[in-house]
């Protein structure tokens, strides 16, 4: 009997802690113009396409373009675009855009919410590794050993890592080189954008062996129920083996000092989810070099990159009603929402 009473117990303090978390329901606006083409040139396109996954329901409510598209996926990450082709520009303009219904789940890692992930080989090893602005040597490790040398976990290390960065970077949007999510940039500039925070954490991290990913995608002003949205909005996660995945978000964390006990741990309902990882490959590959982080629409002329591109992304919230009636099929319940992120950067 004490048996079965325990099981209840924990039954319910998990459905308790799953109830609490926050949802956000919207629809998302993608749009933007390939502006200024020469006749006849060849054009490439590539857009980053949202997906669901454990945080995040999308539904993908129409897509448009001046080109046929095609929905392809590149293979290291499973990042899913879209893909459009001319060999001969025939206008001077075109045109594209995505529109998706959204209803974001709070990712909030506790002890009630803790279980074992685990990653294979390939997947560990990817995201040990540098990436080109992302180094594991030199400065960011020298800083990580000496910020974690009192640490005996993998969390504590995370911790006194996210609090380093947290404490030494400012962010500030001012003069050049903010933006690249540039770990030496941020080692000396010590300011930056969401970018430059969440790069510095993930060189530091993986020095210490805490496998680290980069995710990227749009905010969501809590303060609003719709507008534009000027740019991204970037976090990160580590891994421990025996809670998972956990949330960082660093940048928003310094913008809201009262919660950064808050953002080591979880990310807010306030954003959309497009793409993972650095140094991308996209499907079919580019011409160029890969791509530093994937969020804007990419677009080759004459096997170039080509950035003569006008960008639109608005949201609207959904009516509460639709939201408690989404957040039944998803199994989580619509609650209030959390500070907002105010990232402002079009095209870096």
């Amino acid at each position: 009997m004490p048996r079965k009473i325990a099981v209840l117990f924990v039954f319910v303090c998990c459905s308790l802690w799953a109830s609490a978390q926050q949802t956000r329901h919207f629809t998302f606006h993608y749009e933007f113009t390939v502006r200024n083409l020469t006749p006849g040139a060849p054009v490439h396109v590539w857009i980053p396409l949202a997906h669901s996954d454990e945080f995040q329901v999308v539904r993908v409510l129409s897509t448009s373009g001046d080109l046929p598209l095609k929905k392809t996926q590149e293979k290291e990450y499973g990042n899913w675009m879209l893909y459009a082709s001319t060999e001969k520009a025939t206008k001077p303009e075109y045109k594209f855009s995505a529109d998706y219904d959204v209803v974001r789940r709070e990712h909030l890692s506790t002890p009630a919410s803790a279980k074992t992930v685990s990653l294979s080989t390939r997947e560990r090893q990817r995201l040990l590794e540098a990436d080109k602005l992302v180094p594991i040597t030199g400065l960011p490790a020298e800083l990580a050993t000496k910020e974690t040398v009192n640490a005996k976990t993998d969390e504590e290390k995370a911790r006194a890592i996210y609090d380093y960065v947290l404490s030494n970077m400012r962010y500030d949007k001012t003069g050049t080189g903010w933006g690249h999510g540039d770990t030496l940039y941020a080692c000396s500039a010590k300011k930056g954008n969401c970018t430059d925070f969440h790069s510095l954490f993930i060189s530091m991290a993986r020095s210490q062996q805490i496998p680290a990913k980069f995710e990227i995608g749009f905010p969501l002003p809590a303060d609003k129920s719709s507008s534009e949205i000027a740019g991204y909005h970037c976090w990160a996660e580590f891994y421990l083996k025996q809670r998972g995945w956990v949330p960082v978000d660093i940048s928003e964390a310094w913008k809201h000092q009262e919660k950064r006990d808050y953002f080591f741990g979880a990310h807010d309902t306030n954003r959309v989810q497009f793409t993972v990882g650095r140094d991308l490959t996209l499907n079919p590959p580019q011409a160029g070099a890969p791509l530093n982080y994937f969020v804007y629409p990419y677009v080759e002329v004459d096997g170039k990159e080509y950035i003569n591109v006008a960008t639109l992304f608005s949201f609207s919230n959904v009516s509460d009603t639709k939201t408690k009636q989404a957040s039944t099929r998803t199994g989580t319940a619509a609650m209030p929402q959390a500070p907002a992120h105010h990232e402002s950067v079009v095209n870096p």
